[in-house]
């Protein structure tokens, strides 16, 4: 059997410089290298709402934001298929299911869960359905039988969860569902792009973001505003790279071509690194050039982006059709997990 990829993102806004670095980057490298059977990218709008219930406009609206997003960063939906989470009912029902073979105190030592928890504050109101997404998320990927998931290293929490019910599900009722395993960013400082403030990962709640649709001037003015080395006074004082923000944006958005191209004085990364550690080297001269490099890099997605927009009912269409051959392929997976059980009633 060859791979059945899937992955997808929650709609609760636009896509930023994290998604990007820390998945979508990847998707596109597996899409474009082929070898897979099928490849699924699903705009979670169910797992949004576990936390977004009472605000279920903002969640309906960002599916579309979410998708402009998707297609202005080359995922092609000749070779891709987008789906939305809410359209494939079956996803509920294979997430019944599951519930039954996770305890609550597992979900509650979920390192990804518990962190959520912690930013949103819920207290003692937790959702059941915030607190339960990881067996949803277990739902999705094993609806679709799918044996790689592209996430960040964030996610690797839940991608065990779901391995965990797999096994268990397999031991009850015999060989039914498929382990997948996590694929993870290349460069270890995208695992979770640090936000521009430089105090957690980039997040939309967070307000830390560089959008993949911001304006020149936005980007600008984010790059110009970031965090550096709080000791780094004088041009001629010594600075920490470590900790740097701009320099963690560095590591992973710069190239060779770069220098050549924006600070030709200087032939690699680590050379910058050192000016700037002996001192001598100031903070703007190092934030103009990540603002070209992400100039040169959010540009033409924005672009795109804009192009795609000007046609919504085509957009919508590319939906609907990965959502109704979604449905199909999950409606015949639970027919066999509901087999396995010897719940089949009527068959």
């Amino acid at each position: 059997m060859k791979d059945i990829i899937l992955t997808g993102d929650r709609p609760t806004g636009r896509l930023h410089l994290g998604h990007y670095v820390g998945s979508l980057k990847r998707r596109i490298e597996l899409q474009n290298k082929g070898g897979y059977d099928k490849f699924y990218i699903m705009i979670a709008d169910s797992q949004a709402l576990t936390d977004n219930f009472g605000n279920v406009q903002k969640v309906r609206d960002n599916v579309m934001e979410v998708i402009l997003d998707y297609l202005a960063v080359g995922l092609d939906p000749q070779k891709v298929t987008f789906f939305i989470q809410s359209e494939v009912s079956e996803l509920t029902e294979f997430t019944f299911y599951y519930m039954n073979l996770v305890t609550l105190s597992r979900l509650e030592r979920n390192p990804t869960v518990k962190e959520e928890l912690k930013q949103k504050d819920f207290n003692n109101s937790i959702p059941m359905g915030f607190l339960t997404y990881p067996v949803s998320q277990a739902a999705d990927i094993t609806a679709f039988n799918a044996n790689i998931v592209p996430v960040g290293d964030d996610q690797l929490p839940m991608i065990e969860q779901t391995r965990e019910i797999v096994r268990s599900f397999n031991n009850l009722y015999g060989e039914t569902l498929i382990e997948p395993k996590a694929v993870l960013p290349d460069n270890e400082n995208s695992y979770r792009l640090v936000g521009t403030d430089g105090k957690a990962k980039m997040s939309k709640s967070l307000n830390n973001c560089i959008y993949l649709s911001d304006e020149p001037e936005e980007i600008k003015q984010k790059v110009f505003s970031m965090y550096t080395d709080p000791d780094h006074i004088h041009v001629s004082d010594p600075g920490k790279v470590e900790g740097n923000t701009v320099f963690t944006y560095l590591d992973v958005f710069s190239r060779p071509e770069h220098f050549e191209k924006y600070l030709p004085e200087y032939k690699s990364l680590d050379e910058l690194k050192v000016h700037y550690s002996r001192g001598g080297l100031g903070d703007m001269k190092i934030k103009k050039f990540l603002n070209e490099i992400l100039q040169e890099l959010i540009t033409p997605i924005r672009e795109k982006r804009k192009e795609f927009a000007k046609n919504p009912a085509a957009i919508m269409k590319i939906l609907y059709d990965g959502t109704m051959e979604a449905r199909k392929v999950a409606h015949k997976n639970l027919i066999k997990l509901k087999t396995s059980m010897g719940i089949n009633y009527f068959n």
